[in-house]
């Protein structure tokens, strides 16, 4: 699927001077948008980047200091995880 907007010819021009490819520009501003506010998590921007691993889109948002997602919730799922893993005397 391609996503397309319009700009006036005097914008085109100040895009493409400051972005050598204003489309991935566009695509990783909406990447990172959708990720801070939630919309989406680190899976969906593996994929919308082709990134390989989970691992590898984790770095490519902290390389843009974009904070980790990270809730109360998933850290007493990761505790009880760990419990079940390691005993609860850990």
């Amino acid at each position: 699927m391609a996503i397309t907007f319009d700009v006036t010819p005097d914008l085109e021009h100040l895009l493409t001077a400051r972005f050598p490819d204003p489309g991935q520009a566009a695509k990783e501003a909406l990447t990172i948008e959708g990720y801070r506010t939630g919309k989406f998590g680190v899976s969906t921007v593996r994929r919308l980047l082709g990134l390989e691993t989970r691992a590898d889109a984790e770095r490519w948002l902290y390389e843009r200091h974009v904070p980790i997602n990270y809730r109360p919730e998933d850290l007493e799922a990761d505790r009880r995880t760990l419990d079940g893993l390691l005993g609860e005397n850990v």
